[in-house]
């Protein structure tokens, strides 16, 4: 799993301009919480879906960003969370134990990667 890091405030706007023409996933992740980590290892562990970016935010360092994803999405701040991003519009958001990749799989079908 090839993650981008997310560690810019700027990277936001690249991501609602690459979800333009293919979806993209943020997952917010705290370095402190074994949830997150357990999600994490089990994300890489099922691999990504072929041509679908997936941007990594250590929100322990880069809070800021974490709120600002929130704010510009108009979701709840939870920790770990996937956020499905598409034209620009969250279209889909998952926290803790109910985030996996059969599901993203299952959303991008949903809306037509």
């Amino acid at each position: 799993m090839n993650w981008i890091t997310l560690d810019s405030e700027s990277q936001l706007e690249e991501i609602r301009t690459v979800s333009a023409q293919e979806p993209v996933v943020i997952f917010k992740h705290s370095t402190r919480c074994a949830v997150s980590a357990m999600v994490k290892a089990r994300l890489e562990r099922d691999g990504a879906p072929q041509g679908l970016n997936f941007y990594y935010l250590d929100l322990i360092r880069h809070r800021s960003i974490s709120n600002r994803i929130a704010d510009e999405y108009a979701v709840e701040h939870e920790s770990p969370q996937v956020l499905l991003i598409r034209n620009g519009a969250c279209v889909y958001d998952q926290s803790h134990s109910g985030i996996s990749m059969d599901e993203l799989r299952e959303q991008l079908l949903a809306v037509g990667s």
